[in-house]
């Protein structure tokens, strides 16, 4: 497959320890790591130590890609201290970051890696936490991706003291639609985090291959010339689409080559918690607002539901209980029920729609603009991909049939495999949806 990769300083130094990949995700951080002393290999995941609660720290298998600056009081009380960091630290990335940043945004900066894709913004510029507290240190999102990044390095370096990890081989995944400015900005965060060897692959790819390694002993029985292959990447904050067409060379091995990629749309399953918690507001709040207390309870329990109701062999109802406030009080606290199919009629028709490949996106304005970022103006996740696989109906067709409508042939739009990667597929009612629109 064609691909660009990014390498920093990798060719003078010496071979690694391990490879080490690392997923810097808009919403959720990852990293996973093999030895390449060790036979068979076997891919791990590194935990991550972070601060949950002031004076508390546990490790994780994600790293929330989120940043809160600490209250003068915090930092003074050391209550965001790591085992390796000052012992007055004053910022905390991870599960405290997200949760506490939910109730005080204004210290609170998300979703840096959008911002470092938004061209419509200087993004070597001081500007998040966008509508910052006066009080709040600004920083870029440069800046506050190698944050991200530095926790993970300090993570490893505690965790393999004799190999640190700014000498290992690291692989660095990023959406196929970053621009070359985002992408040297990427490689820039990786350098202020102390990451000097760095090789960047683009997530679908990265996708790909991890499904190739998984079938490894059929692969070659599974694809043929003339495939069109549609990868979705959908994670808590972003999609994103791409199609690889296979081929052949004179020989008659297979090649793979990226021929489309879509526009990066800020839309995925966080929007989905959203969209839940604020039907369930409404039933408690009769229309009105929750303290910001019990939303932060609200969109935190409303993710567990929509993931309970949209598994496979999913309950008929779940109970939603919040802390109490004053209203609708049962037991000391605030209950809400919330059934199977109200969610599938809420999320799955709402965000993946059955629609034609003439299905057009809505271009109204999002409710979301005052947030600095280009949110997609319209939440059904299909009429994207319809749009995307009309206009690349025949890209990469060496010999396109033009007149498949006439010869009653299957639409040359719709992808011949797809491969899901991301959070959001990890329901099988949303994968299946999916699959029945393409």
């Amino acid at each position: 497959m064609s691909t660009k990769h990014a390498r920093v300083d990798a060719e003078e130094a010496p071979a690694s320890r391990y490879v080490v990949g690392i997923d810097l995700g808009t919403t959720n951080s990852a990293v996973a790591y093999a030895d390449v002393h060790e036979s068979p290999r076997r891919i791990r995941i590194l935990p991550l130590p972070q601060v949950v609660a002031p004076f508390q720290v546990e490790a994780l298998e994600t790293l929330p890609s989120f940043h809160y600056q600490a209250s003068p009081a915090e930092a003074a009380d050391g209550a965001l201290r790591l085992p390796w960091s000052a012992p007055h630290p004053t910022y905390a990335v991870g599960a405290f970051a997200r949760d506490e940043g939910t109730t005080k945004p204004g210290r609170l900066i998300a979703s840096a890696k959008s911002w470092l894709s938004h061209s419509g913004v200087d993004r070597t510029a001081e500007l998040l936490p966008w509508q910052g507290d006066a009080d709040v240190e600004r920083l870029s999102p440069v800046e506050a991706s190698s944050r991200y990044l530095a926790h993970v390095r300090q993570a490893w370096d505690a965790r393999f003291p004799a190999d640190p990890l700014a000498a290992q081989e690291v692989v660095l995944t990023l959406p196929a639609s970053f621009d070359e400015v985002a992408r040297e900005l990427t490689i820039e965060a990786a350098r202020r985090a102390g990451l000097p060897r760095i090789v960047l692959i683009e997530e679908p790819q990265a996708a790909f291959y991890a499904w190739l390694d998984r079938h490894a002993d059929d692969w070659k029985q599974l694809l043929a010339p003339g495939q069109k292959i549609l990868v979705c990447d959908i994670g808590g904050g972003t999609t994103d689409f791409t199609l690889i067409r296979v081929g052949a060379d004179p020989h008659g091995d297979l090649q793979f080559h990226r021929i489309a990629v879509g526009e990066h749309l800020i839309l995925g399953g966080d929007n989905l918690d959203l969209a839940l918690a604020r039907h369930v507001e409404q039933r408690i709040a009769g229309g009105g607002k929750l303290a910001a207390r019990q939303w932060d309870v609200l969109v935190r329990t409303a993710r567990r539901a929509k993931e309970t109701l949209l598994a496979e062999d999913a309950p008929a109802a779940v109970t939603i209980n919040l802390p109490a406030s004053g209203a609708k009080v049962i037991g000391g606290g605030v209950q809400a029920e919330v059934t199977r199919d109200e969610v599938q009629s809420l999320l799955v028709e709402g965000f993946l729609p059955p629609v034609s490949l003439e299905a057009r996106p809505a271009r109204r304005q999002s409710g979301f603009q005052d947030f600095g970022l280009p949110y997609a103006a319209d939440p059904a996740v299909t009429r994207y991909l319809a749009a995307f696989l009309s206009a690349h109906r025949f890209t990469g067709d060496e010999a396109p049939q033009l007149d498949w409508q006439a010869r009653g042939g299957a639409d040359p739009a719709r992808p011949d495999v797809v491969l899901f990667n991301g959070g959001f597929f990890a329901s099988p009612v949303l994968r299946g949806r999916l699959l029945a629109v393409v």
